[in-house]
């Protein structure tokens, strides 16, 4: 049958099928075409025929009944053929008692009945018999068999997405939801099959090839224990985002999307104070250093939202902060974007860009932030992060900004690598000129953030396209994560609660082994760690710790009105002294002594140690634990 009815092809049956229905009522009602008042009912019916056609015509294609693509039909046309049959004939009723030509009334049941049947079989069968539908029982050897995972409208839109998607070669097999009463119901021909506990079963039963979780309205901890379930059945994982990122509620197969190692952790999201956030951003003419960077791009985006005055792009790598650019010009037109190449070690253009701008509020990403890097040059991380922070910050006391945001890591605390070490002196930097400053100077701590540039995540995902191995340094290292947006928001926050001096430390959640971290990524590219996927132990990087700290010792900890942000006492506030020390560490710089500089550094930095010394006292601390 053709799978592509033509509009014309459709009048011509509906013109056939209208009148063979009459006929047929008729027949049935008096059973025999030679009862004599079947003669005269039949004659009575020919007198009015081209009306009733004519009149059925025009409602249904009132109800789009021509216009439709019934290879697709689903129930929201089925209700339109119910209700284009039920009025078309109670027009044909009233016109037939108006002028007298009345047929019995059991054809008035009769007809509307056999013309549903009829028609909206015909059409149907579009569906049914469509030429994709036959050959997709020849293809199912063939296609990518699939799982969805909640038999809700979610889960139902999911299917129907497949079904009219032809060419993504994917079968829906089955259906798992929790709800026991859904148990053995059928969702558009799919059969619901179980629950959660019966994933790794019917995986392997029904031979599937591909996993989607289609339940958008669930939280984050009730996804991750169900991807903890799928990561043991070396299926393929997607995913539909949550209901906040779906446009209108609808699903569409765009918004199916790969499980990210984010959904795996299960990190619930992030609620901020707009109003806070709002009253020192908002009309501000706000500046952004290192603004093409992983942390300052999010910045960037985050910050639109809150309706800057000016939004001051810094950044010493032109290309990247030129794709920042273009997002932010294609996405916010209306925008007040002004971008600047340059860097934070050199004062004299800083000074221009700030008499120029007259920034208000100064969020400082901007640092060189790889660990073994700067171990090889660590008279670089020095000049960059600390003689850079000192530069913003000498300025934005003397141009008395309102407020200082700089990021930190928690690689500042008990460093056991220049790139720390460097970062705990910009710690240091702020809280001391905080002291004597009218600008409100902050630092806000935290960990590793998920696929930023150089973080594990994406040297996972390169060496398993290339076949691998996949690289650990070290089989019991751990380190805290949180996503991109996750870390500004609260970057962002931290800063609306700024009274001066503090250091912000964001709640990470659980330490995570990136061990494990590695297999997680592995399954969730479709292949079993260590068999399909080698995982290779190289060693700890110079500089590398194995277990990351968020708080000195001597810091405290302090709630604050965010559950997910805790205030560190300040442990230095002596600048002048600071400065002295700083000084005779620019002059070792200039001098190239590599070994003095990291000598001076840990004069000034007292817990800056060596990662080795460290690193055995962590493993010597696990024994004995």
């Amino acid at each position: 049958m053709d799978n592509k009815p033509t509009k014309i092809k459709l009048i011509l049956e509906d013109i056939l099928l209208i009148n063979l229905s009459y006929i047929l009522a008729l027949y049935i009602r008096f059973d025999t075409i030679n009862h004599p008042r079947f003669a005269i009912y039949f004659e009575l019916y020919i007198k009015t025929a081209i009306f009733i056609t004519i009149a059925k015509l025009v409602v249904f294609n009132l109800f789009n009944m021509y216009n439709t693509l019934w290879k697709y039909a689903s129930i929201k046309e089925l209700k339109n053929i119910v209700l284009a049959v039920f009025l078309s004939n109670a027009i044909v009723i009233s016109f037939l008692f108006i002028s007298g030509n009345n047929l019995p009334r059991s054809v008035y049941v009769i007809v509307p009945l056999l013309e549903m049947f009829l028609i909206g079989g015909i059409r149907f069968s579009y569906r049914t018999f469509s030429k994709n539908n036959i050959l997709r029982r020849f293809k199912a050897k063939n296609r990518k068999r699939i799982l969805i995972i909640g038999a809700g409208d979610a889960g139902a839109m999911v299917i129907r997405e497949f079904r009219n998607h032809e060419k993504l070669n994917s079968e829906p097999i089955a259906i798992i939801d929790d709800d026991k009463s859904k148990k053995g119901s059928v969702i558009n021909g799919i059969k619901v099959v179980g629950g959660r506990d019966d994933i790794i079963n019917v995986s392997k039963e029904y031979r599937i090839d591909e996993i989607i979780i289609a339940m958008p309205s669930a939280s984050k901890a009730e996804i991750k224990e169900i991807l903890d379930i799928c990561k043991e059945t070396r299926c393929k994982l997607k995913m539909l985002p949550g209901i906040y990122e779906l446009i209108d509620e609808k699903v569409s197969i765009k918004e199916i999307r790969d499980v990210e190692i984010s959904d795996v952790l299960g990190r619930e999201e992030i609620r901020v104070d707009l109003e806070k956030i709002s009253s020192y951003i908002t009309d501000k003419t706000v500046m952004i250093t290192g603004a093409g960077g992983s942390i300052g791009s999010e910045l960037c985006r985050q910050m639109v939202g809150f309706k800057p005055k000016r939004l001051v792009l810094l950044d010493i790598y032109e290309n990247s902060v030129y794709d920042v650019q273009m997002e932010l010009n294609r996405n916010y037109p209306d925008l007040n974007l002004k971008v600047y190449i340059g860097s934070i070690r050199d004062k004299a253009r800083l000074e221009e860009i700030f008499l120029i701008e007259k920034p208000q509020v100064v969020f400082h990403a901007a640092a060189h932030k790889h660990v073994p890097l700067m171990e090889d040059s660590p008279k670089e991380a020095i000049k960059n992060n600390v003689f850079g922070t000192l530069n913003l910050a000498e300025l934005s006391d003397k141009y008395s900004l309102e407020r200082f945001v700089m990021i930190s890591t928690d690689k500042a605390v008990n460093p056991t690598n220049i790139m720390g070490a460097s970062k705990r002196l910009c710690e240091m930097i702020i809280q001391s000129i905080n002291v004597h400053s009218k600008t409100e100077f902050v630092a806000v701590r935290f960990g590793n953030v998920l696929g930023s540039n150089g973080s594990v995540i994406p040297l996972f995902k390169k060496q398993i396209e290339e076949g691998g191995p996949v690289t650990v340094t070290h089989p019991d290292i751990i380190r805290y994560f949180m996503t991109i947006p996750e870390a500004v928001q609260l970057v962002i926050q931290a800063g609306s609660m700024a009274k001066g001096g503090e250091i912000f430390i964001l709640d990470m959640g659980e330490p995570v082994k990136i061990i494990d971290l590695a297999r997680d990524v592995i399954r969730l590219s479709g292949f079993e760690p260590d068999i399909d996927m080698p995982i290779k132990i190289t060693g700890l990087r110079p500089g590398e710790k194995l277990l990351e700290e968020l708080l000195l010792e001597e810091e405290g900890l302090t709630n604050t009105s965010h559950n997910k942000i805790f205030v560190a006492k300040p442990t230095f506030t002596d600048y002048r002294l600071l400065l002295k020390s700083l000084d005779g560490l620019k002059a070792l710089i200039k001098d190239g002594d590599v070994e003095k500089v990291r000598e001076q550094v840990k004069m000034i930095v007292p817990t800056y140690k060596d990662n080795r010394v460290v690193n055995k006292e962590i493993e010597e601390k696990r024994k004995n634990s």
